[in-house]
């Protein structure tokens, strides 16, 4: 794993921002003009279509040339894009990474031409090429995550034991590590008391990965876990950790597959990421999943744009982390954002009044 322990997280970094210099920046930056390449992952998932769009407005409005692409999920086709983009003349890459160790020799190619390359909320991994990263703290996801479940079910008061099963994401996205040791850290002292058991046994991310963020996959996943472990009575399901909300979508499938009833007592705690209109639907109705962690997005794509603009003028972008994010050639210069805790409780202030869905895409379960 390229994960440091969360002790030794910030200790170079602190949490005020620092300046770097970075590739682009300084005498030669008087001749950018801002042209950039954003090549978006997937169309499956309502957060990068919206970041995609956002991203584009606002670089088009400070007058910057622009092409946007999503590869829909297909890596090679994400590559093509990006060399596509480097042989127009980009000056800059914003990248959302399918896969983050596939992208080694397009991305160097890129900084032979000049390119400066920003991740984007997907660490690019095994290349030295990768100039800065800009997400959400998403160690601080599982945090949220898992101390929901902690505080949903009492268990700072109650004996327990609770029966807890967990998911995580793709493999292929090295999010998938900080969410997930963010929640397993979270949820350590309840493990070692006796307090939280995984009747499963699977504690490691791989067993518990899902590929593609799949629904289908975790629903599954999570139709298996029932059958082989909760089939006897006594055995009672009390949380799924899972990292995002088309997995969540997928585990209340199962459930309800399986007779658990949404919103009576029994039905499992479910946690969530990215505030997609159904499964906030399910939060605000008490259909089924109970949280999810918003990352409000326009701020993510407001954020790159800064840094974009940063080292057109001839300065050096913000950032506010050096130490956390190893992709295995080095530390990414990072700009990290915080991340939203969401429950029926907060909706309305922290989705509906900050205008990222309206109460009828929220019904309507679509954005």
């Amino acid at each position: 794993m390229h994960l440091s322990r969360r002790g030794l997280l910030y200790g170079s970094a602190g949490a005020a921002a620092v300046s770097l210099a970075g590739c682009g920046a300084g005498e030669d930056s008087a001749q950018l003009t801002g042209f950039t390449g954003i090549s978006m992952p997937t169309d499956t998932s309502e957060r990068w279509v919206i970041e995609g769009k956002a991203l584009e407005a606002n670089l088009k409005e400070l007058g910057y040339d622009v092409i946007h692409q999503n590869a829909k999920g297909v890596v090679e086709d994400q590559i093509a894009q990006i060399q596509s983009m480097v042989g127009e003349g980009v000056e800059f890459l914003v990248i959302g990474a399918i896969d983050n160790t596939s992208l080694g020799q397009v991305l160097a190619d890129a900084k032979d031409n000049g390119v400066t390359v920003i991740a984007y909320d997907r660490l690019i991994l095994e290349t030295p090429d990768v100039d800065y990263y800009a997400s959400f703290d998403n160690y601080q996801v599982g945090v949220l995550q898992a101390t929901h479940i902690i505080e949903r079910l009492g268990m700072r008061d109650e004996p327990g034991p609770f029966n807890i099963e967990l998911f995580s994401g793709d493999l292929g996205d090295n999010n998938s590590q900080y969410f997930f040791l963010g929640g397993l850290d979270t949820l350590e002292s309840f493990i070692y008391e006796g307090k939280v058991v995984i009747p499963s046994g699977q504690t490691e991310q791989e067993p518990t990965a899902t590929a593609g963020w799949s629904g289908d996959v975790a629903q599954a996943r999570m139709a298996e876990l029932l059958a082989e472990y909760y089939d006897d009575e006594d055995t009672e399901l009390h949380a799924v950790l899972s990292p995002y909300d088309g997995i969540s979508r997928g585990v209340v499938a199962a459930l309800v597959e399986a007779d658990f009833e949404p919103g009576r007592g029994g039905f499992p705690v479910v946690t969530g990421q990215d505030a997609e209109a159904a499964s906030i639907k399910a939060i605000k109705d008490g259909t089924g999943q109970t949280e999810t962690v918003f990352k409000d997005t326009r701020q993510l794509a407001h954020t790159v744009t800064g840094m974009v603009k940063a080292i057109v003028d001839g300065g050096d972008p913000e950032v506010n982390d050096l130490g956390t994010y190893d992709n295995g050639f080095k530390f990414v210069p990072s700009l990290l954002l915080e991340p939203v805790d969401v429950t029926a409780d907060n909706y309305v202030e922290v989705i509906v009044e900050s205008e990222y869905l309206t109460e009828e895409q929220i019904d309507a379960g679509e954005a």
